[in-house]
């Protein structure tokens, strides 16, 4: 069982920053594709962006040049740095998990680990 707690949610206005953190209670011998998925409501959900095993990343192309995740404490921290806001960033932010090397296409859809949330609000 994985626990991930999230925070750094906020409001920000148009072209602000935030930084969500995500604390885990991952050991540092299974690997995971950790990551982060978004919902707003009346929305879907969307994957924002993934880090593997391996330590490579991949970002949806709305977060494209905008965002950054990275991890600290042996893995055990997940962030997502938010630069150029925009109200369609609004949502609530997971870091999620899901056991393998590699981060599938369709990861956020059924992770097998994620938290309760950071809202994000983003004002123009």
């Amino acid at each position: 069982q994985v626990q991930l707690v999230e925070s750094g949610g906020g409001s920000v206005q148009s072209g602000g920053s935030l930084t969500l953190s995500c604390a885990t209670s991952r050991d540092t011998v299974s690997s995971y594709c950790m990551g982060w998925f978004r919902q707003a409501p009346g929305k879907e959900r969307e994957g924002v962006a993934t880090i593997q095993n391996d330590g490579s990343t991949n970002y949806a192309d709305s977060v494209k040049g905008r965002f950054t995740i990275s991890q600290a404490n042996a893995k055990k921290t997940l962030y997502l740095q938010m630069n150029s806001l925009k109200p369609e960033d609004t949502a609530m932010y997971y870091c999620a998990a899901v056991a393998g090397d590699y981060c599938s296409v369709s990861w956020y859809l059924f992770p097998n680990y994620w938290g309760q949330g950071t809202q994000v609000t983003v004002s123009s």
